[in-house]
């Protein structure tokens, strides 16, 4: 064991194996918010971290990022590391989590990746620059945070957006309560939705396009082949446990945009 924090809403545990790999965990009961080993920062160890990577490729050339929710920063290390010319943000609201990740995992600044201590909605929803690709992984013990998953909030990531910009999220479909209105919600905030399912947990990464012009197969991942490469994962089998929702795409392409009906998460359902 090599951190233990303090009792609170969660607990920061940072503990490492044998063979070297570091975990983060929000309490002794959690699972694994983040996982990293030899090869790190260009070897993502957390399944639903490559899927997040493959969302990145919908956009062509990434030049702004944004990544809601650090942990222990291994995706936004990967991508400075895979990505020279981008700049990103990666925010998060905890002062011990990224002192954490300073500490145990390596985490650093320089003139193109910068750390935020901020709200992730609050900092979504000051006005700044437009970004390329806005990644949330935002969780704690319980999920992820309510107010980072509604129809508002999302209204909000869109309004950040550069024109053929792409909303990357890592969501859990079990247990989850709110996985269906979840679901719901993302249908109703973008023109196509996407989505990469891990095989070994319940994660499944969402990719909101708020354009109906369809990324071909050949074009995704010709964009994905670099990064696949360089996370050390198999791009094939990721690529056949993609899902789009056509529906969300023909409503786009039709000019009928999904209803806000019941079932579709609101600030007001607080």
């Amino acid at each position: 064991m090599l951190y233990v924090g303090q009792p609170g809403s969660y607990r920061c545990i940072v503990s490492q194996d044998t063979e070297g790999r570091r975990y983060l965990q929000f309490g002794w009961d959690s699972a694994y918010q983040s996982v990293t080993g030899q090869g790190f920062p260009l070897q993502l160890e957390l399944e639903y971290t490559q899927g997040m990577v493959a969302g990145v490729a919908f956009v062509a050339q990434p030049r702004r990022i944004l990544m809601v929710g650090v942990g222990a920063g291994s995706l936004p290390m990967f991508l400075r590391a895979a990505l020279p010319q981008a700049h990103i943000d990666a925010v998060d609201c905890d002062a011990e989590v990224l002192d954490i990740a300073r500490r145990y995992f390596g985490l650093r600044e320089d003139a193109q990746l910068r750390l935020h201590l901020a709200e992730g909605r609050r900092y979504i929803e000051t006005p700044g620059p437009a970004y390329d690709v806005i990644l949330l992984d935002a969780f704690g013990p319980r999920g992820v945070p309510r107010l980072l998953a509604t129809w508002e909030f999302l209204r909000a990531v869109r309004a950040r957006l550069t024109p053929e910009g792409a909303v990357v999220s890592n969501v859990h479909r079990s247990p989850n309560p709110l996985y269906p209105a979840m679901l719901q919600t993302w249908r109703a905030s973008f023109e196509q939705l996407h989505a990469f399912d891990a095989r070994t947990t319940a994660n499944r990464v969402f990719v909101g396009l708020t354009t109906s012009r369809k990324v071909s197969r050949g074009a995704l991942k010709a964009r994905a082949g670099p990064l696949a490469r360089a996370a050390r994962f198999n791009l094939r089998g990721l690529m056949t446990r993609r899902l789009e929702d056509r529906e969300v795409r023909r409503n786009a392409e039709q000019g009928l945009p999904w209803p806000l009906t019941a079932g579709i998460l609101r600030d007001s359902d607080e």
